[in-house]
């Protein structure tokens, strides 16, 4: 290892700081490298992740380790890759996932080549993950695989991963669970041993979403639209269905209009709203909280049902286009009219659900066994053979 140099993304907490260590003591050659992203004071909650701390700390944790340390801006490049996405998905009513946009744009593309340049070998971060290698076909193929510590697991915000990614790549405490990796900061001195768990958007913090979302989205009143569980004209009909296997009608996206309903308020854009969503609709006088169901951009409305079992809010099925298709091992992908069975989350932390997934001409259909709560269309799907990740997409519809 004497000759190999890792360039750890250090992002001023407990899970980087640990794994620079490791792998110092591993003998490789560690730099330390700080990301400076994006950052605009009026949307982010500061005191919840202030990037000048952060990147002091990881500047304190360099010195301790006594390897070198600098920070890089990207800012640029954040905001053209992640926050004009963003921006450009919500105005689509269409709800981005950002951490995993940043670890395939940010962290494992322009990080990785500037680490490249700087004569590294791989790039390290803490994620809370693991890899393996094996040889099919004479080809080495690296396997991405769940986290050690199943609550700490995350595999799924690195689902866009490719193969070459993955071998210029450690993840040094992917085998450890977290309570392993703050005992290890604490025996070695590190600052960030006690420190939170950050929370928010990749290397930025937690943001203030309509405020963020406000300064190019124009605020527009509309119609909050409820929807009756026993009176839900979409899922009455689908009900017909449930006992054709695979109907691609399960995967069409819901088509409430207002006089499926009533009319309980109102709302200031309905780009500002995600599908699932309970908080931020400010209408009382229900007995059950109320969720989002379906957002209209086109016609500004929001449909809104009662309590967690309102129908409007599970999913038997979704698409994902074929251009939207990523497959972290190609040996594995499928061809036209090829099935298969896979564990599947739509979420972060979501338990792993099991879905058939059949390729057709256009896109993939995935079929779940049980209804899914809250498939939201621009978020992405995953899916697993047994702890191994095999590929992701966008969810369309």
């Amino acid at each position: 290892m004497k000759n190999k140099t890792v360039v750890v993304a250090l992002s001023g907490g407990v899970d980087s700081s640990v794994a620079a260590y490791i792998l110092r003591e591993e003998g490789y050659k560690v730099i330390g490298l700080f990301m400076k992203n994006w950052h605009n004071e009026s949307v982010t909650i500061s005191n919840e992740c202030p990037w000048l701390e952060d990147s002091y700390h990881a500047m304190l944790v360099s010195q301790k380790l006594k390897i070198p340390f600098q920070t890089i801006d990207l800012s640029n490049e954040y905001k053209k890759r992640i926050v004009d996405y963003m921006f450009n998905e919500y105005s689509l009513g269409r709800t981005p996932n950002p951490d995993v946009l940043c670890n395939r744009e940010i962290k494992f593309d322009i990080f990785l080549e500037i680490a490249l340049s700087l004569g590294a070998d791989y790039i390290a971060t803490g994620h809370y993950c693991m890899m393996s290698e094996e040889i099919i076909d004479k080809k080495k193929i690296y396997r991405l695989l769940k986290g050690r510590d199943a609550k700490k697991d995350q595999s799924y915000f690195l689902c866009q991963l490719n193969q070459y990614q993955l071998q210029k790549t450690k993840f040094p405490i992917g085998n450890l669970q977290k309570s392993e990796v703050r005992d290890i900061a604490r025996d070695n001195g590190l600052i960030t041993a006690e420190k939170k768990d950050s929370q928010g958007l990749c290397f930025i913090g937690k943001v203030k979403l309509p405020k963020f979302l406000q300064q190019q989205l124009n605020a527009k009143k509309g119609d909050v639209i409820q929807i009756s569980s026993t009176n839900d004209c979409y899922h009455n009909n689908m009900s017909t269905l449930m006992n054709q296997k695979f109907n691609e009608d399960f995967a069409k996206p819901f088509k409430y209009k207002p006089s499926d309903g009533k009319k309980i308020g109102e709302h200031n854009g309905a780009h500002f709203f995600t599908i699932g969503q309970r908080k931020g609709l400010a209408i009382g006088g229900s007995k059950d909280p109320l969720f989002i169901i379906k957002t209209d951009v086109n016609d500004n409305i929001i449909y809104v049902g009662e309590g967690r079992t309102h129908p409007g809010l599970y999913r038997k099925a979704l698409k994902v286009l074929n251009s939207e298709i990523h497959w972290i091992r190609d040996d594995k992908k499928l061809t036209n009219g090829q099935s298969i069975q896979y564990m599947t989350r739509i979420r972060y932390r979501q338990k792993l659900t099991s879905a058939t997934l059949i390729q057709k001409k256009d896109f993939l259909f995935i079929y779940f066994k049980n209804p899914q709560l809250s498939v939201t269309p621009g978020q992405f799907v995953a899916w697993y053979d047994d702890n191994e990740l095999i590929g992701s997409g966008i969810i369309f519809e």
